[in-house]
C-alpha cells in the first residue's frame, strides 16, 4: 500500500477508506482479521490512536466486530453492505457530475465503451 496521503481528509479516514476498499475488492475476506493496530501504525508511521479510530469507525458501521483478545475482524456480509452504499453513492453524487459532462462534451455510448481502460487492452 502506497503511504502518501492526502492533505485533504484526515489519515484515519485514509485509512478507513483503504480497508473499505479491500473488502469491496475482495483482498480482505470476511471473517479474515485486519491487521493489528501497532502494525499498521508502523507501516504507515502514524500514531496508533489514528489507526484504533479508523478501526472503531468500521466498528461503529458495523463492517468489523471485535473480539475480545483476539483482535478484530470484518463482519459476515460487510462486503454486500459496503457495495449497496458505494453503489448509492455513486449513482446519487457522482453520477450525474459524469452524465452532465458526457452530454456535455457530445460523447456516444459507442465512443465509451470503446474508450474504456479494459477494451484498449491488448489481448495476449
Amino acid at each position: 500500500m502506497s503511504t502518501r496521503w492526502d492533505d485533504n481528509q484526515p489519515i484515519y479516514w485514509q485509512l478507513r477508506e483503504r480497508t473499505v476498499a479491500a473488502i469491496i475488492d475482495g483482498t480482505m475476506a470476511e471473517g479474515q482479521s485486519l491487521p493489528s493496530v501497532r502494525q499498521v501504525a508502523v507501516d504507515f508511521q502514524v500514531n496508533p490512536l489514528t489507526v484504533s479510530k479508523a478501526y472503531q469507525s468500521l466498528v461503529d458501521d458495523s463492517l468489523v466486530e471485535k473480539r475480545r483478545g483476539v483482535g478484530m475482524f470484518v463482519r459476515t456480509g460487510a462486503r454486500q453492505k459496503l457495495l449497496e452504499s458505494e453503489r448509492e453513492h455513486f449513482l446519487r453524487e457522482e453520477w450525474p457530475r459524469v452524465a452532465d459532462k458526457i452530454r456535455q462534451l457530445g460523447l456516444s455510448v459507442e465512443e465509451l465503451i470503446a474508450a474504456e481502460p479494459s477494451s484498449r487492452e491488448d489481448p495476449q
